[in-house]
């Protein structure tokens, strides 16, 4: 193998020993169940047992499509079938906490089911995501959350370069968003756009590579181009690490006019600069619906100048989807807590709303306030 085939290989997610071993049900059959959950667990040799949906010619359409042996027409029906272990719940952020909640006093928590995926943000409120998470945990069902980022694979081998010190110690890392976003109706008048719908991709991305910051600055302004009442559209923030490291990204979803004229000039990269080294980055997700993979060169202080630039042809859209149910699938294996767990995505929503707050009230924010807030809830 070269050493490039080597880095390549870092994208590539930890699989379950037996990859069709645990059935997983689905509650939703939008567009990112349709086009990308179930593509990609299908790729991965998953096995969906059964769909439900709100609208039941959606759910019918997706399984014809995808194979799917069983329509129901209630989360309670899909759960009364043994074969259901894991439960993938794809609905907005505002109906997520009450479809958990259901499942959770489903007799099936007590028997067959043993794990849930649930989307980002877990919530839109941290002391209610907070009650989610212990109300799993007592209920002995492993929650893992779908921050699907962490698995593109640029993002992942980056991760390498980081823990491998290849580049040396982070002195800044930058993620610059220029892209237009399709606010979904459920968006509309919520407390929260852009941050906990768009810039909690990044801020989870910050946490994976460098750890927990520990102060938090934030502004932000409403984008211009979307009429609905909102407060966070584009989002620059500014992340202070306690080994001295700095992270920073501008969330533009403006972008400049291009939606109304001008030539769109729309991308994401990102930058991760060490003391021997650097490594750049561009994110193939604004290509949607074409797939496009991500891609990540970098150079190090012993590489005479030279770029290294692993190859491979795998997207975040849809191939990341594989990743995080597999982690749910190799903790349930291994009898410990997921990859990203919901404890752990805690931070992540911590980070959410420090952003928030620093914007809102001028000043830097420590996260560990908001997750003492979020532990406390759960002591309750």
């Amino acid at each position: 193998m070269n050493d490039m085939q080597k880095w390549s290989n870092y994208r590539l997610p930890v699989m379950p020993y037996r990859s069709d071993a645990l059935g997983i049900g689905v509650v939703g059959a939008g567009f990112i169940v349709r086009d990308c959950h179930l593509p990609a667990y299908r790729e991965a040799g998953f096995r969906t047992v059964g769909i439900t949906s709100r609208t039941r010619s959606k759910a019918v359409e997706v399984a014809s499509l995808h194979h799917i042996p069983l329509i129901t027409d209630s989360i309670d029906q899909l759960l009364d079938d043994p074969e259901v272990a894991i439960l993938d719940i794809a609905v907005p952020p505002t109906d997520q906490p009450g479809v958990i909640r259901q499942v959770l006093r489903h007799r099936a928590c007590n028997g067959h089911l043993r794990g849930i995926l649930a989307q980002k943000p877990l919530a839109m409120d941290p002391l209610e995501a907070s009650e989610l998470v212990g109300l799993c945990a007592d209920v002995g069902i492993l929650l893992q959350v779908n921050q699907n980022m962490r698995y593109d694979p640029a993002v992942r081998v980056a991760k390498q370069l980081i823990n491998q010190k290849t580049i040396g110690d982070p002195v800044l890392a930058t993620i610059n968003m220029r892209a237009v976003p399709h606010w979904m109706p459920w968006a509309q008048g919520g407390r929260s756009l852009a941050t906990y719908i768009m810039s909690i991709h990044h801020l989870d991305c910050f946490r994976y590579w460098f750890g927990e910051p520990v102060r938090v600055l934030a502004s932000t302004r409403p984008d211009p181009r979307t009429k609905f009442n909102h407060t966070d559209g584009l989002n620059l923030y500014i992340l202070e690490f306690e080994n001295g490291a700095r992270a920073s990204s501008w969330d533009d979803v403006w972008s400049g006019p291009v939606k109304e004229g001008a030539a769109p000039a729309i991308s994401i990269d990102f930058r991760i600069e060490g003391t021997e080294g650097l490594a750049l980055g561009e994110i193939g997700w604004p290509g949607w619906p074409k797939i496009v993979p991500s891609t990540l060169k970098f150079s190090t202080v012993h590489d005479e100048m030279a770029w290294n630039e692993p190859k491979w042809s795998s997207a975040w859209f849809p191939d990341a989807f594989s990743g995080t149910m597999a982690g749910l699938m190799v903790a349930l294996e291994a009898g410990v807590e997921p990859d990203i767990s919901g404890f752990d995505n805690l931070k992540t929503i911590a980070l959410c709303e420090s952003v928030m707050r620093a914007a809102a009230e001028h000043r830097v924010i420590d996260p560990q306030e908001i997750m003492d807030e979020m532990l406390k809830k759960n002591s309750n």
